[in-house]
């Protein structure tokens, strides 16, 4: 098994592209802590992927500093280390720049950049303490290489976590820490579904063509990214056995934003 006796803090990992991924992991060896805000749906999450020998579930809120640190900490006491970070929390709402409220650019922002922030900190320090090496993935997107409009500060976020990775690339170098940013196209998770009917609003434009004329235009098929295409292609970056890649992203989108 390609994570056979690593650990993985996955945020996010409740539902949607997180919750692929941590039960992915599981099947390739790994231990996996499922943290997400809701602790009730965490331990649910748990105990399907096998229960305390497998995954935990911990409630945390990741703009949160003191539930950061101590998601860590209770990671380490259940399984004794940390080999692998997925910062993959996320939130997203859909406006227009100059109708935008000041509070919810500061939410969306603390989520994706404070959360990646406090995660990544609070995980290398865990790594450089035990020189075992490890591997921080971020939840990137298109996005963080593409603009939209009425995505605003998720455009920002994402734009900024590629910087995040690449100071991580260079500084965790030394300590055998590689950092790197998986770039998903539309995934259909409940965030993006929510997105529909909110961008048809906006747009003046049916709910099929924000699908067909906005979301999947630029794609070479015209298809949804899927939850099983971004936890592959995390697996194959947490997996990967040498510093030869890092400070990298990865684009995971049926074609959009070719490089």
């Amino acid at each position: 098994m390609l994570l056979d006796n690593k650990v993985a803090i996955v945020t996010g990992a409740a539902s949607g592209i997180g919750l692929e991924i941590a039960a992915l992991f599981v099947r390739e060896g790994a231990r996996v802590t499922i943290a997400d805000q809701d602790q009730e749906r965490a331990n649910a999450v748990a105990n399907e992927l096998g229960g305390h020998e497998h995954a935990i579930g911990i409630a945390v809120d990741v703009t949160n500093e003191a539930e950061v640190e101590a998601c860590v900490a209770k990671t380490v006491a259940a399984f004794g280390k940390i080999d692998i970070l997925v910062s993959n929390a996320g939130i997203q709402t859909v406006a227009p720049l100059h109708e935008f409220e000041f509070d919810r650019w500061k939410q969306l922002l603390a989520v994706h950049l404070d959360g990646a922030f406090l995660t990544t900190r609070a995980c290398l320090r865990e790594m450089y303490k035990h020189c075992r090496g490890g591997s921080i993935i971020y939840m990137g997107s298109v996005h963080s290489k593409e603009a939209s409009m009425l995505k605003g500060p998720y455009v920002t976020a994402k734009h900024g976590i590629m910087g995040l990775a690449k100071v991580v690339a260079k500084e965790g170098a030394a300590h055998g820490v590689r950092a790197n940013v998986i770039c998903p196209g539309f995934v259909r998770t409940p965030l993006v579904d929510k997105q529909i009917p909110e961008q048809a609003k906006e747009l003046g434009i049916s709910e099929k063509d924000v699908i067909r004329n906005v979301m999947l235009k630029e794609t070479v098929d015209g298809e949804f990214t899927t939850v099983e295409d971004v936890a592959q292609t995390t697996l194959f970056v947490a997996a990967f056995r040498s510093n030869a890649l890092t400070g990298q992203s990865i684009v995971v989108s049926h074609g959009w934003g070719m490089q």
